[in-house]
């Protein structure tokens, strides 16, 4: 949580929306994408809101994650700007990773 808005985490705004959306949504969308059952316990934005109001406070820019995905593999994702992960042959899903570009640019 950037420490710029921090304060926003806070308010009873939030508060009701995370709480909301964890009641809708109890599972982690990335183990069940693994094909597991996990409890979130982190309401996540999909896209950064770097303070942007309408993003923070869009329910359709929220996901639920456990702490263990929201700690590695988002914040991976983030920092790369790719999503992580491989196919059941090995190959990064990610259109956007360099593997996947070698392979598509003559």
């Amino acid at each position: 949580m950037p420490g710029r808005w921090s304060h926003l985490y806070n308010t009873p705004r939030w508060r009701r929306l995370r709480a909301s959306h964890l009641h809708a949504h109890p599972c982690c969308v990335m183990c069940m994408e693994q094909g597991n059952v996990c409890e979130a316990t982190i309401v996540d934005h999909r896209r950064p809101h770097q303070g942007n109001l309408r993003l923070f406070f869009d329910p359709d820019n929220l996901q639920s994650l456990c702490k263990p995905h929201h700690d590695s593999t988002k914040q991976w994702e983030e920092h790369r700007g790719m999503e992580a992960g491989c196919d059941d042959s090995g190959n990064p899903v990610d259109p956007n990773h360099p593997w996947n570009r070698a392979r598509i640019d003559p």
